[in-house]
């Protein structure tokens, strides 16, 4: 009968598992390496990217900021401009004033009436005159009332006068002007035209 010893071939069996199953511990780690590296890689790149991103909203940020503070530059600017326009418009209107003061009131005083001293403070207008009788007062006030750059006639004082040889009435009369209406006000329409402080004052 034939022996054979087995053993030798058992044990180089094992060891041939040992290194196959080393071989695969190391592959599964190397596996598992490069998969740890490539995810990694991925999340760093996806950072990176991220951060890219973020830069770049910064740095729009910045221009959208120094372009908004140029636009409120450029509003305050043109606000002051209309400002200044407004201002220059006014000083037109008033500078007409005392032409259409002068005009409108030798229009709206009557016969029998004539004006002695006229002196102007602001939209407000003093007269002293004369007329042949309180009823012309009266008259030269309801024009004046009646006048479109004019408002609001008040009587302060009517005595008695005696002119030339002739028996008068000496009145002292305050009445205001309408406040000019400027380009911006025409066109902000009725809303924007209302009375003169003395007038609402009445």
């Amino acid at each position: 009968m034939i022996r054979i010893n087995l053993l030798p071939y058992r044990e180089e069996r094992r060891k041939a598992q040992r290194r196959h199953f080393g071989v695969l511990i190391g592959m599964v780690a190397l596996l598992g390496g490069a998969v740890v590296l490539l995810v990694y890689g991925v999340i760093a790149g996806n950072i990176a990217a991220q951060e890219g991103r973020n830069d770049f909203l910064k740095k729009e940020n910045a221009k959208l900021d120094k372009d908004i503070e140029e636009i409120k530059k450029l509003k305050e600017e043109i606000q002051a401009l209309l400002a200044r326009k407004q201002i220059i418009d006014t000083l037109q209107a008033e500078r007409a004033q005392a032409v259409h003061l002068l005009d409108e009131l030798v229009r709206q005083t009557p016969d029998g009436v004539y004006l002695k001293a006229l002196k102007q403070d602001g939209l407000k207008v003093n007269v002293t005159g004369y007329a042949f009788s309180d009823t012309r007062v009266a008259v030269f006030m309801n024009q004046i009332n009646a006048a479109q750059n004019f408002e609001k006639a008040q009587l302060i004082e009517t005595k008695a006068a005696i002119v030339a040889g002739k028996r008068l009435s000496e009145f002292n009369l305050n009445f205001w002007m309408k406040r000019p209406v400027t380009e911006e006000a025409q066109k902000a329409g009725p809303a924007s035209k209302g009375g003169t402080p003395a007038a609402k004052k009445g």
